[in-house]
C-alpha cells in the first residue's frame, strides 16, 4: 500500500510540475524541482495540451453567436497565448531570430539567447499568429459534439511530439548551467516515458474521438487518429530533422517552436481531414 501510495504521489505531482511548466494555469501545489521530476512530467505533456485544447474549444463555443466570427477568433487567439504565458512564442521568435540569422553555429544559438527579438523573430510569430487566427475563424462554429474536440487533438500531438524531439535529438547548447540547464533537466528519457506519455495521447485521442461521436473502430475515427499521430511525426521529425542541423541539435527555444509550429499545423491538417469527410 505505501509503494502504490508513493507512486501516487510521484505521479500526481509529475503532473501539476507539467502544468505549472508549460501553462499559467493557476496549480497552486509548491514543488521541490529536480531532473527525475522533470523526467517524470513530460509523461503528461498529450494532458496538458488536452486540457488547453478544451478551455479553447468550450471558450469558444460559449461565445461564438455573441460575435463576428474574426473577433472570436482573435479572443480566443488571445486566451491561448495567455494560457501559456507566450512561452512557446518566445521559443519560436528566438528560434527564428537564430536559424535565419544565417552566421555560424555559435553565433546562432548566441543570438537565441538575447532576450531582445530581431526582426525574423517578429516575422515568424506575426505569420504565425496570423495562420492560427485564420485557421480559428475556419472552425467556427464550434458543435459540442464535433469540431470543438478537435481543438485539443492538435494542443496534444503537438506536446507529445515535443517529447519525441527531447529524446531523439541531442541538446545543442554545451553549456548547461543557470538558464541554459533545460537539457540537463531532461537528460535521461527512458523508453519508459515514452512509452507512457504515448500510451496517455493515444488514450485522450481515443477518448476526444469517441466524444466527437466517432465509433472508435469507425474509418473516420481511426483516420482521424492515424492522420494527427503521422501527420505530426513527420512534420516534427523534418523540422527536427532541419534544425538539428543548423545548431547541432535542439534546444528549449526549438521545442517551443516546434510546437507552435506543429499546432497550426495539425489545425490545418486536421480540418482537412474531417470535413473532406463530412
Amino acid at each position: 500500500m505505501r509503494i502504490l501510495l508513493g507512486f501516487v504521489v510521484k505521479g500526481l505531482a509529475a503532473c501539476a510540475a507539467a502544468f505549472q511548466f508549460l501553462t499559467r494555469l493557476p496549480v497552486p501545489v509548491t514543488l521541490e524541482y529536480n531532473d527525475a521530476l522533470f523526467r517524470r512530467s513530460v509523461i503528461f505533456y498529450p494532458l496538458v495540451g488536452a486540457v488547453l485544447g478544451l478551455l479553447l474549444g468550450v471558450a469558444g463555443w460559449l461565445l461564438q453567436g455573441w460575435l463576428a466570427p474574426g473577433v472570436t477568433a482573435a479572443l480566443l487567439l488571445a486566451l491561448w497565448v495567455a494560457m501559456t504565458g507566450g512561452l512557446h512564442l518566445d521559443g519560436l521568435m528566438d528560434t527564428a531570430d537564430g536559424i535565419f540569422s544565417y552566421r555560424s553555429r555559435e553565433k546562432m544559438l548566441e543570438i537565441m539567447k538575447d532576450s531582445r527579438v530581431g526582426a525574423m523573430g517578429v516575422i515568424a510569430c506575426v505569420l504565425l499568429l496570423l495562420c492560427k487566427w485564420t485557421l480559428l475563424q475556419q472552425w467556427l462554429p464550434l458543435s459540442w459534439g464535433g469540431s470543438l474536440l478537435a481543438l485539443p487533438l492538435a494542443a496534444l500531438w503537438s506536446r507529445w511530439y515535443m517529447v519525441v524531439a527531447i529524446a531523439f535529438w541531442p541538446y545543442a547548447r554545451q553549456d548547461q548551467t543557470g538558464s541554459n540547464r533545460l537539457g540537463a533537466f531532461f537528460r535521461g528519457l527512458s523508453a519508459k516515458h515514452l512509452i507512457l506519455h504515448t500510451g496517455l495521447a493515444l488514450l485522450l485521442s481515443c477518448i476526444l474521438i469517441r466524444l466527437m461521436g466517432e465509433p472508435l473502430l469507425s474509418a473516420h475515427g481511426i483516420l482521424i487518429l492515424v492522420s494527427a499521430a503521422v501527420g505530426c511525426t513527420i512534420v516534427g521529425v523534418s523540422i527536427s530533422v532541419f534544425i538539428s542541423r543548423k545548431l547541432g541539435g535542439l534546444t528549449g527555444d526549438t521545442y517551443g517552436a516546434m510546437n507552435e509550429i506543429l499546432e497550426t499545423f495539425l489545425l490545418l491538417f486536421l480540418y482537412i481531414i474531417i470535413h473532406s469527410w463530412s
